[in-house]
Formats: C-alpha cells, structure tokens, sequence
C-alpha cells in the first residue's frame, strides 16, 4: 500500500471518494451529452473530458460557503461541486425551460447559479475574467471572507481580457485566483503555436503575483496549489496564476473534427493518463476504493445520469415570447 498523499493534504478517506464520484458524475454526463447530440436530441456539447481531476481538484480547495467561481465552458466538474445537478445540466443541454443558466436561451456551458454563486459566462472567451478581478475588489472593499476562482483555457491567457484582469488584481493585490485549464489546444491550435513563453504561469510575473503549473490529471496536486493560493488571497496577499496541464480528450465541440489537426496515436497515447482511470488506481493502491464499492459508485452516477436524461428530455421548452423575458421592462406590472 502506498503512501496516503491525501491525509498530508487534510483530506479524508470520504472526501477523496466525494472528489472522484464528482469526476466521474461528470465525465459519464459528457458522454451521455455526446450520445444525446449524435442521435439529434441535443444541439451541442463542447466537453470536459481530460480535465476533471483540475476542475474538481479546484473547486474541493474553495469555500463554497463563502467563494465565487466564475467557470469556463468545459468546467462540468466545478459547477457539480458547487452544487449544479446533473437535472440541472441535462436541462441546459435539451435547452429546456427549466435551464437554470439562461431559460434556454445561452449555449450549453454557460453556466450560471446565483444561490451557488456560480457567475454566469459569456460565449466571448475569457470575458469571465474581468467580472472576477471586480467580485473580488467589492469583497475586499466590504471586507468580506472571500477569493474569487476564475477558469479559462491556455488559449483565453492570449486575450485582452486575461492581461487588463490580472494587472489590475496584481496592483490592488486582490483575492483572486485565476486558473488556466492548458489543454494543449486552443480549438485546433497546438499549445507550441500559441504561447512565445514555455507555460503559462511564466507570465505571472509581470502582473506582481507567484505563478505555478501542476500535473491536470492529478486532482490532489491540483488541489493542494488552489488551497495555497486562495489561503495567499484570504490573507490579503493577492491574486495567484495557476496552471493545469491536461489534454482534451474530445474534439474541441461536437461541430468540430480533431482528425483535420491531430493524429489518433496522439490521443490515445493522452488517453493512458486519463484522470479517471489514474486517479481511481491511486485510491485503490491506497486501500480506500476497492472493485465492489467502484462498482456502487458507478451505479449511483448511471442512476442520476439516466434520471436527468429522462426528466430532461421530456420537460417543457420555453414559449415562443419568452425569448424577451428579463430583456425588455414588463410595463403592464
């Protein structure tokens, strides 16, 4: 048996357990997704795969009591672990009335939850970083107990948005923590033909903060370097750069074909370092998972996955005047 790097973390037997259900809740929804849109029951699916273990890593590290996460299009695992349900996202996926995000009106992935402090996205990428660098100056302005956690991909740390954010919390050494989600591609643009710099948390230092990369697939690193920065942003030391590096599994949608950009071997080598897979081994290297309760886990999440597919599918849509609903002033009221 192995050496338990979760209990160095502080983090229990149950709660590694939690984290990698949650990995998994998400992977198997994606896919459920990827079968619903191939058949023509939903219009698009852009995914997480690959990425879960630095998603929910991530998010097991913040306060969800206290934190705002402002996620990028692919962060299924962050808005599960802070309280999104499947229901919720298969609603969002059949684009149904229900939708919590929009009503049905934003693409899949444009998460947003006001109880579960999810702050909604925009489908301009990167737009979401600006919005957190201001949550996090009105908390230190009202002095409140919070980071902001705002996720983006390698190639979203090429845009406007991602410098004017960073700078800004650097000098005013704002809570923030902004993670970048280096999946190697930026749609089909290889990280070599994007970045001058050898990672992305190089680019730290110009904005006055510690930059860090870590393993993607390893949920507990990822985990450890998150807790670290939003403990750096609580004490008033400002914002953090962290760095994940994973690799998409899928296309970068389903409108998109990886084939044109990308050989096979490439993504099947990617694929013996799946999260999944990885960091099962690891929980069962250690003694806290075993083949009989991986067996349970993954019927309690086929269980919520068939359920919300069902429920889903058959709820209503949205009436036809709807699409002006929170648009335009109701001036009969």
């Amino acid at each position: 048996m192995i050496e338990k790097r979760h209990e160095v973390l502080g983090l229990s037997d149950q709660k590694v357990l939690e984290m990698f259900e949650t990995m998994l809740l998400a992977r198997r929804i994606d896919e459920r997704m990827w079968l619903l849109n191939r058949a023509g029951k939903i219009p698009f699916v852009i995914s997480c795969q690959g990425q879960e273990a630095a998603q929910v890593g991530a998010a097991y590290a913040l306060n969800r009591d206290k934190d705002y996460v402002l996620p990028y299009y692919r962060d299924m695992g962050v808005v599960l672990t802070f309280g999104m349900t499947p229901k919720e996202l298969m609603l969002s996926g059949f684009a149904k009335a229900e939708d919590p995000n929009s009503g049905s009106r934003q693409m899949p992935g444009h998460f947003g939850q006001k109880k579960n402090r999810i702050v909604t996205g925009s489908s301009p990428v990167t737009t979401q970083v600006p919005h957190a660098v201001g949550i996090a100056l009105a908390g230190k302005m009202e002095k409140k107990d919070l980071v902001t956690f705002v996720t983006f991909g390698e190639g979203s740390s090429n845009q406007g948005d991602f410098h004017e954010g960073a700078n800004f919390a650097g000098v005013h050494k704002l809570p923030v923590i902004f993670m970048c989600e280096n999946n190697k591609y930026a749609i089909s643009v290889p990280i070599e033909k994007q970045l001058a710099c050898e990672k992305v948390s190089d680019r730290a230092i110009g904005y006055g903060m510690p930059g860090v990369t870590v393993d993607g697939n390893d949920p507990l690193e990822v985990y450890k370097a998150v807790k670290e920065a939003a403990d750096r942003g609580r004490r008033g030391e400002g914002p953090t750069l962290v760095e994940t590096i994973s690799y998409r599994l899928t296309p970068h949608s389903s409108d998109d074909d990886d084939r044109s950009y990308r050989a096979p071997d490439e993504v099947a080598k990617a694929k013996t370092k799946d999260p999944i897979i990885t960091f099962g081994a690891y929980l069962k290297e250690t003694g806290v998972l075993n083949d009989e309760l991986e067996k349970e886990i993954n019927e309690r999440v086929m269980k919520l996955v068939n359920e919300a597919t069902d429920y889903a599918e058959n709820a209503p849509y949205s009436a036809p005047e709807d699409a002006l609903k929170f648009v335009y002033a109701d001036t009969e009221e």
